[in-house]
């Protein structure tokens, strides 16, 4: 059986715990052979602490190491101090595959100088639904062929330098109203809606992308009772043998409530590998990491996972840990991608309802939460009292602060002749009391651009948070640069 739980474990990526490699953390990797390892924000503190963890990993984990983490841009990022890449839908907003394809370069070079050589980015679903809980300004746009343009030219950056990306989330998260990380979407469109618009990115970027990542939602039409993680019909009907894709396909996480909350963590890993995915992200608990391999194991000694299929299947992981190696280096031009960065969030700005600047030294209300934990999805969104600061180089600014949109009372904020701004920091539209009868003067839409379509009011967008994001803004409020940007989705004309 021990040769099968050393196969098993080549199949499988785990989470780790903590900012260090421990003594018995090491162990189970060896003993096991894990061949992957995804690192959170809660596993990085600065760089050296990260270079010198991911170095303990790759010695842990062998020659074919896969070492990956989250940094799309924007609200997703995991290591956050490094240049701040914008979000998706910045990028889209600009429309410009050139400066696209330098970000993802800069974000590569930035993630392989700490020891990653997997990136979970780009995204590909084509957000169509303004309620989306968990896409919006991830997403490139709605456009199959000019989502896909910017997506590509960003992936292909990232492969200039070395790091392989994972296109996600197969077949399509754009259209859920529901969040996979809290229970199990539905997309119920008929097959000729999903071929046109979900399906069209992944088949576009099928011969270049080095991996897939797989969505935990039910397609009806293609498979009405298993999530395309579990779905044979998906991902080796519709993703190899259609689009003829040979790289590799990992599971989304299966700690997400869409898996963890209907299947025991050993039979989804086994479900999805039989399936047609290469790798499961066992990214759950150290029990059920032991749960996962062994259950690995066991349906390899008994057939379900033929042994010819899973050498398979430890090639195309081999052949991409061989194209892209793990290992830290220098960030040589950690200043000029700051810069860079800075450049493509002004690209992306963009205007709505033909906004007016208040002059400078104008008695301004800002509206803000006070505060954005992080959901575990995206980090932290920035504090009311960051903003206030920043708006305060150009304003009079009096602070009110909420901590929850419904409850608050927006009928009594002080009618005072103040400019009114309100600044939205976090991805959760607004609702009905919110939206009732109040509107600002300038709406800052910091994070999620559909809260834009909240209220009647001037707008303009950023698509995210990070301080060049905020920078950007305050630029265009002082005059100095221009919003040119168009939002990439419907609805924003």
């Amino acid at each position: 059986m021990n040769d099968y739980l050393d196969l098993a474990g080549q199949l499988m990526m785990v989470r780790l715990f903590g900012t260090e490699l421990d003594a018995e953390t090491d162990a189970f990797l060896r003993a096991h052979r894990i061949r992957g390892a995804c690192l959170f924000r809660q596993n990085m503190a600065d760089a050296a602490q990260l270079t010198r963890f991911t170095g303990a990993l790759k010695d842990a984990l062998g020659p074919h190491a896969l070492i990956a983490l989250d940094q799309e841009g924007g609200a997703v990022v995991r290591s956050t101090w490094v240049p701040a890449p914008p979000s998706a839908m910045a990028l889209g907003a600009a429309d410009d595959p050139v400066l696209a394809r330098e970000v993802g370069a800069a974000v590569a070079r930035a993630v392989r100088a700490l020891g990653f050589n997997w990136n979970f980015a780009p995204v590909l679903d084509l957000n169509n639904n303004p309620h989306n809980p968990v896409i919006a300004e991830r997403s490139f746009g709605a456009d199959p062929i000019q989502a896909t343009r910017i997506a590509m030219a960003w992936m292909e950056g990232s492969e200039s330098e070395g790091v392989a990306c994972c296109v996600k989330h197969f077949p399509g998260h754009g259209d859920t109203h529901v969040d996979s990380h809290r229970d199990l979407p539905t997309v119920d469109k008929p097959l000729e809606e999903l071929e046109r618009f979900e399906f069209a990115p992944f088949r576009i970027a099928a011969p270049q992308a080095p991996a897939v990542m797989t969505a935990h939602i039910v397609y009806p039409a293609l498979d009405p009772v298993n999530p395309a993680t579990m779905s044979h019909a998906i991902l080796s009907g519709i993703l190899r043998d259609r689009f003829g894709y040979d790289g590799v396909i990992i599971t989304d996480g299966m700690d997400m409530h869409a898996i963890a909350h209907r299947y025991g963590a050993g039979q989804a890993a086994v479900n999805a590998l039989v399936a047609g995915a290469d790798m499961v992200m066992a990214i759950g608990v150290r029990e059920t990491q032991i749960e996962t391999v062994h259950a690995i194991a066991q349906a390899i000694h008994d057939g379900v996972l033929p042994l010819p299929e899973v050498e398979a299947r430890l090639a195309r992981l081999s052949r991409l840990a061989e194209r892209h190696p793990a290992g830290a280096g220098a960030y040589a031009l950690e200043q000029d991608d700051r810069a860079l960065m800075a450049r493509a969030w002004r690209a992306g700005l963009t205007a709505l309802r033909d906004p007016q600047r208040p002059a400078r030294g104008s008695r301004v209300q800002l509206v803000a939460r006070a505060d954005v934990v992080s959901d575990g999805v995206s980090e932290a969104g920035v504090p009311a009292a960051t903003i206030a600061a920043a708006l305060g180089t150009l304003y009079d600014v009096e602070l009110v602060t909420f901590a929850d949109a419904e409850s608050f009372d927006w009928s009594a904020l002080p009618q005072d002749g103040r400019f009114t701004i309100l600044a939205s920091t976090s991805r959760r539209r607004y609702g009905e009391r919110a939206r009732a009868g109040w509107r600002p003067d300038l709406h800052l839409a910091l994070w999620n651009p559909y809260q834009a379509l909240d209220f009647p009011s001037p707008a303009l967008l950023t698509y995210g948070f990070a301080p060049p994001a905020l920078d950007a803004a305050l630029a265009w409020l002082a005059g100095k640069t221009e919003a040119t940007g168009r939002c990439p989705v419907p609805g924003f004309d």
